[in-house]
Order: structure tokens, then C-alpha cells, then sequence
């Protein structure tokens, strides 16, 4: 008798940090481009099931730091190292040698879906 292995639902937290703020129009518009580029295909990448995101840039307005964050994305993944994996999307160098995470940080909080709430 197998044991049947459930994805591991995350929320991966993202926050704009000052940097994002400090810096060009062009360097800003670059970070869009790439931040869409990294995200981009994560069930293809990675396994991992997007089932929703959050984007409250209208009514926080600013770097974070910590909660509330400037946008979530829910999603189911196939194990820890496909959390980390995304995690790790910040960490790879663009343009001029900057890192993501220079402008963005990311968390994942990781767990298991609800017992309730779900229907």
C-alpha cells in the first residue's frame, strides 16, 4: 500500500524594495521585463500549479520590508526543492550584473491546503 504524496502549497510572498525606487525608468522597465521573463512557464520549469496571484501595487504604495507584502502568488508545488527553486529566480544576475533581489525579495511560506474553505 503506497502512500499518496500531496503537492506542498505555497505562498510566495514578494515585496519592491527601496533600490526599485532609487534607481531609472530604464533600470525599472528592465527589471519588469526580466521579472516577467523569470516567472514565466513555472509549471514547465518547475511543476509548480499557479492557482491565483495578488497585486495590491495600487494600495501600497513604497518599498516593503515585511508584511503586508506588494504581491502573492499561490500556488501548488511538486516538493520543497521546486519552492526553493522559484526562491532562487532572484538570485540570478541581470543587466549590468544586478541581482533581482537587490530590487525584490521574495519568501515562501510552505504548507498544505486548508482542511476547510476550499469549496
Amino acid at each position: 500500500m503506497g502512500v499518496e504524496v500531496k503537492p506542498l502549497r505555497v505562498l510566495f510572498c514578494i515585496g519592491v524594495l527601496e533600490a526599485f525606487f532609487e534607481t531609472t525608468d530604464d533600470v525599472r522597465q528592465e527589471l519588469v521585463t526580466q521579472l516577467e521573463e523569470e516567472f514565466a512557464d513555472l509549471a514547465g520549469r518547475f511543476g509548480i500549479e499557479v492557482l491565483g496571484t495578488l497585486d495590491d501595487d495600487r494600495v501600497l504604495v513604497g518599498p516593503v520590508q515585511n508584511y503586508p507584502w506588494t504581491c502573492y502568488i499561490l500556488a501548488d508545488a511538486p516538493d520543497f526543492d521546486a519552492a526553493v527553486a522559484v526562491c532562487d529566480l532572484t538570485r540570478r544576475p541581470i543587466g549590468e550584473g544586478h541581482r533581482l533581489y537587490r530590487y525584490i525579495k521574495i519568501e515562501a511560506r510552505v504548507g498544505r491546503p486548508l482542511f476547510f474553505g476550499n469549496s
